[in-house]
């Protein structure tokens, strides 16, 4: 199992730029891949994009394509979502994820692939 710890949220106007990093500790080797979701109030929970570990594929939703970047570090540490040109609909609670190696097929977006969540970090956007 590993630990996850996001960071890097805040309060920011539309059309500005955020960073957010997933720290993680633990058996990191263990992973597949790390995944961003979110949640904004009285919604589901709802995919963002994914980092794979081997290649560096990426993966994102349409709703933020072109708009956020997933990458992470050699060493398994770090994942990093970077948001340009936020929008006030992008306000949520950002989780960070991991899927761990197993026999299933990976579907990035569907939530029971990740044995692990972070706490989550605010991120507010305003118009």
């Amino acid at each position: 199992q590993v630990q996850l710890v996001e960071s890097g949220g805040g309060l920011v106007q539309a059309g500005g730029s955020l960073r957010l990093s997933c720290t993680v500790s633990g058996r990191a080797f263990s992973t597949r891949a790390l995944a961003w979701f979110r949640q904004a109030p009285g919604k589901e929970r709802e995919f963002v994009g994914a980092f794979m570990w081997s290649g560096d594929t990426t993966y994102y939703a349409d709703s933020v394509k072109g708009r956020f970047t997933i990458s992470g570090d050699n060493a398994k540490t770090t994942v990093y979502l970077q948001m340009n040109s936020l929008k006030p609909e992008d306000t949520a609670v950002y989780y960070c994820a991991a899927n761990y190696y197993t026999r299933r097929a990976y579907q990035p977006a569907r939530p029971d692939d990740y044995g692990s969540w972070g706490q989550g970090t605010q991120v507010t956007v305003s118009s």
